[in-house]
């Protein structure tokens, strides 16, 4: 399960005296108790592992973007410090598919649920994120499945 993976690297990264590891991994584990909390507020269940790995895609979009403007901004070091953290956060999540694999997983989809054009892009992104979260970005694979569907 995520969270004990978590919490063991945790532990390890206390043992290890690596603050960088340690920071990433209470980071993520914050924005996880966070959306238990908001799970709760709602009568949900905490948070699921697919869940968790949205959680920490979505992390590393936004130290993508960071590193970004740090790069424009001419502040090397924080960007360094950013994709430090993308790396510790992608040691948790599933190795990502290739542009190939993507590809193939999005005509499967579309051919197996016979998605005609671009009214049935939702169910073909739908059960892409069901089958596999953490293994693709969906943004590159909606744009895949919209150029396909057209």
């Amino acid at each position: 399960m995520m969270r004990d993976t978590l919490s063991n690297a945790m532990k390890e990264a206390l043992k290890a005296k690596d603050s960088r590891r340690l920071s990433t991994v209470r980071l993520i584990q914050t924005a996880v108790k966070d959306r238990d909390i908001a799970h709760r507020g709602v009568g949900k269940d905490p948070v699921t592992d697919d869940e968790i790995l949205q959680i920490l895609q979505k992390m590393i979009k936004q130290r993508e973007e960071s590193a970004k403007i740090y790069d424009e901004g001419g502040r090397a070091e924080l960007a360094a410090q950013e994709r430090e953290e993308i790396e510790i956060i992608r040691s948790f999540m599933p190795e990502q598919m290739s542009d190939e694999a993507v590809r193939a997983a999005c005509e499967a989809v579309i051919a197996e649920i016979g998605a005609q054009g671009l009214r049935d892009m939702g169910k073909v992104i739908g059960v892409l994120k069901e089958r596999y979260a953490g293994q693709m970005d969906f943004a590159k694979a909606s744009g895949l499945v919209k150029e396909l569907l057209k």
